[in-house]
C-alpha cells in the first residue's frame, strides 16, 4: 500500500497509562499492557512530574533549568526503572514508549491522550468521603476532560484489604502465638 505526500501515514491504536510506581499504578500499568495486546495497540506508560513546590510557585520563583532538567530526567529513570522491574529484559510484548511530562498527573494523561482512538487506562485509587474532599482524583480529572476512551482500573485486592483494615481498627484479630504454636504440634501429629 502506497500513501502520497498529501495522504498522512496511518497512526497506530495507542494505549496510555499513568504510572507513578504506587500499588494502584502498577495495577493499571499491567491492565494497559493486557489492552494494548488484545488491541494490538501501542503502549505509552506517563509518569507526570513538576518542580518542588508546583507550577504556582515556579511562576513566582522560576526554577532554574538545571533543576527542571534533572527534574524531568528523574521522572523519566523512575517510570523505565517500574517497567523495567515489571516486565524485565523481554519487555510487555508490545511497543512501549516513556513519556515523561510536566504538571499535574491528570492534566499531563490527558494531553497525551489526544486522539480519539486512545484509549486511556488510570489506576481509580482509593474510595472514601474523606479523600474524594480532599484530594483531586487523577482517574476522576481524566473522565471529565479525556477526549477518548477512558478504563479506570479500580485498586488491587490487597491494596483495598489494607484499607479497609486501616478504616476499621477494630476488625483486627490480635495474633495469639499460643493459638498458632497449638495449630502447629497438632498439625506435626497429623503429619505421618
Amino acid at each position: 500500500m502506497k500513501h502520497s505526500a498529501s495522504t498522512p501515514p496511518p497512526r497506530h491504536p495507542r494505549v496510555v497509562v499513568g504510572v507513578s510506581g504506587s500499588p494502584g499504578s502498577i495495577t493499571a500499568l499491567r491492565r494497559a499492557v493486557d489492552e494494548a495486546r488484545r488491541t494490538g495497540a501501542e503502549l505509552w506508560a506517563v509518569a507526570a512530574w513538576n518542580v518542588p513546590g508546583g507550577d504556582i510557585t515556579a511562576q513566582d520563583n522560576p526554577a532554574p533549568p538545571l533543576l527542571v532538567e534533572q527534574r524531568e530526567q528523574r521522572a523519566f529513570l523512575e517510570l523505565f526503572d517500574v517497567v523495567d522491574r515489571l516486565f524485565g529484559d523481554d519487555g510487555p510484548g508490545v511497543p512501549v514508549h516513556l513519556v515523561a511530562g510536566r504538571g499535574p498527573a491528570g492534566r499531563v494523561l490527558v494531553q497525551v491522550a489526544d486522539r480519539d482512538s486512545d484509549v486511556l487506562v488510570v489506576g481509580a485509587g482509593r474510595r472514601g468521603r474523606l479523600r474524594r474532599a480532599l484530594g483531586r482524583p487523577v482517574s476522576r480529572y481524566c473522565l471529565a476532560h479525556a477526549g477518548c476512551p477512558v478504563l479506570a482500573v479500580p485498586p488491587p485486592e490487597l491494596e483495598a484489604a489494607l484499607a479497609t483494615a486501616r478504616r476499621h481498627p477494630f476488625r483486627r484479630q490480635r495474633l495469639d502465638v499460643g493459638r498458632l504454636e497449638q495449630d502447629d504440634v497438632a498439625g506435626a501429629e497429623r503429619s505421618p
